[in-house]
């Protein structure tokens, strides 16, 4: 379909009933990758509606494309773009993009102050957050709240971001700081650049995590005492 014809918009009242489809969705979705997400119930999608705090894409004769909403941390000062989700039929057509950029800007209408971060598994994420002037950042530059982290125990993937001590997991963290930040078209040329380095060292970073779990001898004096080797070690913190 064109993508001309999608319709990308602040979600309103009457977009509650896609939140089960939306939910479904995203859990198959996670399923597929084999990657977790923070599990969402349709009545959380719905509250995030009700708030104002959500992005929807639907066609003109009214069939879900695709979602994303905000959510934030430590009382304003940090913002996330989460749940990004397309219908299957909609993939690898642009719309994601659209989506993210639509939210992007609700989030800066709304929180003009607040760091904006995301977390992801997909190359084609971090493209997107790149061109909208996100930069790949270490945990420790996210949000320390614990409501924040306390989402994340529905994950299949809970059990290594808590063995990391939170200093790491299977997502890359990304963040846009409005204070201090380059230029879109600075971090994604920075991207393109990269990109291959960034995709071999996403996929070195998940097999050294999964591999990291797998061992029975670990300790956490082995965690604490662990230093990192490199600049690449040190931002992806495998």
């Amino acid at each position: 379909m064109d993508n001309q014809q999608i319709v990308i918009r602040v979600a309103t009242p009457d977009d509650k009933k896609y939140s089960t489809i939306i939910t479904d969705e995203m859990a198959s979705s996670a399923m597929a990758r084999g990657t977790g997400i923070a599990k969402r119930s349709p009545d959380y999608i719905e509250k995030k509606i009700d708030e104002k705090k959500a992005v929807i894409a639907v066609t003109p004769w009214g069939e879900w494309v695709g979602f994303c909403y905000i959510e934030t941390w430590s009382h304003g000062e940090y913002v996330a773009n989460s749940g990004l989700i397309v219908s299957p039929q909609f993939r690898k057509s642009g719309v994601a993009k659209g989506i993210k950029k639509r939210i992007f800007e609700l989030s800066r209408e709304q929180y003009p102050e607040a760091k904006i971060f995301g977390l992801t598994t997909g190359l084609a994420v971090m493209k997107i957050n790149s061109e909208l002037g996100y930069e790949p950042v270490t945990y420790s530059e996210l949000t320390q709240d614990e409501a924040f982290w306390a989402g994340c125990k529905s994950c299949v993937n809970y059990d290594i971001l808590m063995s990391k001590e939170r200093k790491n997991c299977m997502c890359t963290a990304m963040l846009y700081d409005p204070k201090d930040h380059y230029e879109p078209q600075e971090t994604a040329a920075d991207f393109k650049t990269h990109s291959k380095l960034y995709e071999r060292f996403m996929k070195v970073k998940q097999s050294r995590l999964l591999k990291w779990l797998s061992k029975k001898d670990i300790t956490a004096a082995d965690v604490k005492t662990a230093r990192p080797k490199s600049l690449l070690q040190f931002l992806f913190n495998f």
